[in-house]
């Protein structure tokens, strides 16, 4: 392989005319920044709804006359039902089509039914509208990640990676402030009849919401699709050619777990680590305004302005942690991705254990905000070490697999305290009991694989890095 046949697999080719290879790149540069800042838009109002849908808890708890068991799966597995089902499938369509319209589609569906939601009657219907959005959103990571990794070159990646946190940055600074206040906005508005339908004030919060993604879904059929990167040799790419019953396999996945079993003692400990991360953080993320409410005393306007803030600068040092932490990291160690993270998890698993614990609000808060900081680091070097060991013909599926044990678990984390909390600690201002229990059992294992990651990832790198050297 010649070098300017590698350079132009990878993106990074000097163009044959100066003048003409710079203005393409100028715009590739362009169309590649557009498509990220619509992802941005997008992922914001994916994690908008996840916070918005945590202030409204003790709201939906007492007019559906839930238990904090049915409250936690409503939050978790109730979307799990069916991304269990299309969420890899929908992916592979990431892998296959114009992932502009995967993604287009994808936020329709989740603004429609976030609105939905707002019309609920009973919490068999709550339930419906959370299965559906799951569906709409289960495709929305893996295109994203994909079609950046086609709009960067490799020496950008990274850094689109760490932009893209914005999203969940906004979503989760945001979510809280304006959460808070709508909240509170809405609490004194009778429930609204319209025929058989009676909708509480909380639920027009829910109808108003959904409606911004409309806009950005119309956003995303401006973005320009990005050339796909051509495989190394040797890769395995999923068959073109074959019987029905092949094509359905590969469309299930088949391939994708195919690719991740030839690895284990590389894919394993990471999905493991982050599947165990995700049922604490994002439990706790779900039942932090509870927990604030039932332990201290304070209401959803200011726990939102509180944690607004609180989220916004631990998100912005994060991602300034997460990028010189991997960048200080990667002059010495070829797993720096790897490695970042386990030190951001071991930071997650103090924090989360406890903040919990203090006497008063401001200082769980206070606690809680450097636990954010590295989960934010953390998730940089996490997403960036998969696209570099997923095989680019099934980069989609591969993340959608892990991605889907992220949102899984992540999913059972609401539920899984919700029935610790129902059925070992009970009295319901002992929440933080639950979230310490929960927090002690699973962070520490998680680190322990994270770490474990860290000599096979390198180990694949560095076989990577030899299959892509060939004769010229």
């Amino acid at each position: 392989m010649t070098l300017e046949t590698a350079l132009a697999a990878t993106g990074d080719a000097a163009p044959i005319n100066a003048e003409d290879g710079g203005a393409a790149d100028q715009r590739a540069t362009a169309a590649g920044y557009w498509a990220l800042l619509v992802i941005v838009l997008a992922t914001f109002i994916t994690f908008f709804d996840q916070v918005l849908f945590g202030m409204l808890a003790e709201r939906i708890k007492h007019d559906f006359g839930l238990t904090d068991s049915q409250l936690g799966f409503l939050a978790g597995p109730a979307g799990i039902i069916c991304y269990l089902f299309v969420g890899i499938p929908l992916a592979r369509l990431a892998d296959i089509y114009p992932r502009k319209y995967v993604l287009a589609g994808g936020v329709a569906v989740i603004g429609t039914i976030i609105s939905l939601g707002g019309l609920a009657q009973n919490f068999a219907q709550f339930v419906g509208t959370r299965i559906f959005l799951a569906a709409g959103g289960s495709a929305h990571a893996p295109s994203s990640y994909s079609l950046l990794a086609d709009a960067f070159p490799p020496r950008r990646l990274t850094r689109a990676f760490a932009l893209l946190q914005f999203g969940f940055i906004g979503g989760t600074t945001l979510g809280p402030w304006i959460g808070g206040m709508l909240v509170m906005m809405a609490a004194g508005w009778a429930p609204s009849q319209f025929g058989p339908l009676r909708i509480f004030g909380w639920q027009w919060v829910m109808i108003v919401t959904g409606l911004p993604a409309l806009l950005v879904a119309l956003l995303f059929l401006t973005v320009r699709e990005p050339s796909r990167q051509a495989p190394p040799p040797n890769s395995s790419r999923p068959p073109l050619e074959g019987s029905l019953g092949r094509k359905v396999l590969t469309f299930m996945g088949l391939d994708a777990f195919r690719a991740i079993n030839a690895r284990p003692q590389v894919f394993y400990p990471l999905f493991g680590a982050l599947a165990l991360s995700a049922i604490d953080v994002f439990g706790m993320q779900f039942w932090r305004t509870p927990f604030l409410i039932r332990t201290y005393g304070w209401n959803e306007a200011q726990i939102g302005r509180a944690l607004g803030g609180i989220m916004l600068v631990s998100s912005l040092s994060g991602l300034l942690l997460g990028g010189v932490l991997v960048e200080w990291l990667a002059k010495r160690y070829k797993d720096a991705n790897v490695r970042a993270a386990a030190i951001c998890f071991a930071g997650v698993t103090v924090c989360s254990i406890l903040s919990p614990l203090m006497p008063s609000a401001e200082l769980s808060l206070a606690v809680m905000a450097p636990s954010a900081a590295f989960g934010m680091a953390g998730a940089v070097p996490q997403n960036a070490a998969v696209q570099r060991i997923a095989p680019n013909a099934l980069r989609g599926q591969v993340t959608a697999i892990y991605l889907f044990m992220f949102t899984f678990f992540g999913a059972m984390g609401s539920f899984f305290i919700g029935l610790v909390q129902d059925f070992v600690i009970v009295a319901e201002q002992d929440l933080w009991k639950s979230l310490v229990l929960c927090a002690g059992l699973l962070m520490p294992l998680a680190t322990y694989l994270m770490v474990r990651a860290m000599r096979p990832y390198r180990e694949e790198l560095e076989r990577l890095e030899a299959q892509e050297v060939t004769p010229a």
